[in-house]
């Protein structure tokens, strides 16, 4: 268990709360990231105003991140300890039918079939003041660490400078996705 620093949302329309949250290590199939860098986008605001009706409180919001891969489940094998990586608040399996559609980036593992509020086994991996938290989309980036399947984990460059990549995993690529495909720009 590693003991860092979070900010958590108790309630929605209160404002986060820096705490000391206990994060467990990663059960099978699961990666647990040092967080290195963060984006904030309305989503986690919406998530904050009670926008999001399965969502329960508290939780630590956040969705877009970059850091490096602190350990690793059981049976991981797409990524190791040390290597740079985006978690992804959208899922990506590589073997489901959604996946191996080319015209498609919805997978069937997501969190949109799935509770966002934990993880896929049902458990929550952050507890504070002996109280569960929350996941949010899985990803949960305003933590210093965090534990999301690896399958929402994606390796990159070990060049890469995660305070500006750390966009990548939702600002820049919706807006480039929102640009491209809906607006034709």
């Amino acid at each position: 268990v590693i003991r860092c620093r979070a900010a958590v949302a108790w309630a929605a329309g209160k404002p986060l709360s820096i705490e000391e949250v206990e994060v467990a290590p990663p059960k099978a199939g699961e990666v647990r990231i040092k967080l290195v860098a963060t984006g904030i986008c309305c989503t986690d605001e919406q998530l904050l105003q009670g926008c999001f009706p399965d969502a329960e409180f508290p939780v630590i919001p956040g969705h877009e991140g970059a850091g490096i891969v602190e350990s690793v489940g059981e049976g991981v094998t797409s990524v190791k300890p040390g290597d740079k990586v985006i978690p992804l608040c959208h899922p990506q399996c590589g073997e489901c039918s959604f996946c191996l559609n080319p015209q498609s980036n919805y997978c069937l593992k997501s969190h949109f079939s799935e509770p966002q509020n934990l993880l896929p086994d049902k458990t929550t991996r952050f507890t504070c003041k002996g109280k569960q938290i929350h996941h949010f989309l899985w990803v949960s980036t305003f933590a210093e660490y965090t534990v999301i399947p690896d399958y929402t984990v994606a390796k990159i460059d070990a060049a890469a400078p995660l305070d500006k990549v750390c966009l990548l995993g939702c600002g820049f690529s919706t807006g480039y996705g929102a640009a491209l495909n809906t607006a034709k720009v």
